[in-house]
Order: structure tokens, then sequence, then C-alpha cells
């Protein structure tokens, strides 16, 4: 069950424009995070330009008004599985939303069944309603 948080500069993107990226991040978490069908956990804020500082790392990234930070709290992938997405992620990024790699963090958090309530303030991993 992820739950993705996205992170962007208010005012660059329509709300049209918005949706498209979340639908995007939604998808290839299907299609590449193995996330069930019809578990959509997305919180997308934007911010004041000055609100979201993102250098390079000594990297040599250039970065853009475009940029797009995702967090992702889940659990159980692999390596390899998170690997495997943030390429896929990238590259439909920038195939449907035009969205240049360089604009592009991602962050991978772990939490376990117990870190979960789906509503009603129970734990539904742990009760076995999931």
């Amino acid at each position: 069950m992820p739950n993705f948080n996205l992170h962007m500069i208010k005012g660059v993107r329509s709300p049209e424009e918005v949706r498209k990226l979340a639908d995007v991040v939604q998808q290839c978490s299907l299609d590449h995070f193995n996330a069930p069908p019809k578990d959509r956990y997305q919180v997308i804020t934007q911010h004041e330009p000055y609100e979201l500082i993102c250098e390079d790392t000594n990297l040599g990234f250039t970065r853009s008004d475009k940029l797009v930070f995702i967090q992702i709290f889940q659990q159980g992938r692999s390596p390899e599985v998170k690997q495997q997405f943030y390429a896929k992620l990238a590259e439909q990024l920038k195939a449907e939303c035009g969205l240049d790699g360089n604009d592009l963090i991602i962050t991978c958090l772990q939490n376990e069944k117990a870190d979960w309530s789906f509503g009603n303030g129970r734990a539904q991993f742990l009760t076995g309603d999931l």
C-alpha cells in the first residue's frame, strides 16, 4: 500500500497537468511497484518557489521550476524493484508529462503493517481486514 507525497512548485502546472502527473505515478505504481488495484493514496502539495530547495548533490543536475519531489511510504519492496520503479517512473513522466529526469527526485521510506490505518481508527493489516 504505497502512499505517495508529490511536491512541486505552485503555479508551474495547470490542474490538469498536476492530475496527469499523479495519474502517471499511479499507473506506474500498479504496473511496476506491485500495488494492488484500487490502492491509491496520494497527497499533492504545491509550494512557493522559495519553499522547495533541492540541490544537485554534486551530480551535475540542473533543476528547473518543473521540479517534482516524490516521497513514497511503502513496505516490502526489494532494492531491485525500487530501482526498476524509479527508472520506469522517470521514463513515463518524461513520455507523458514532459518531465526532465533532472527535475525528478524520489525517496522511498520503509514502514510496516502496524503503521497503517485506512479508516475508523483500525489497523486493518493487523485486524485481518486486509
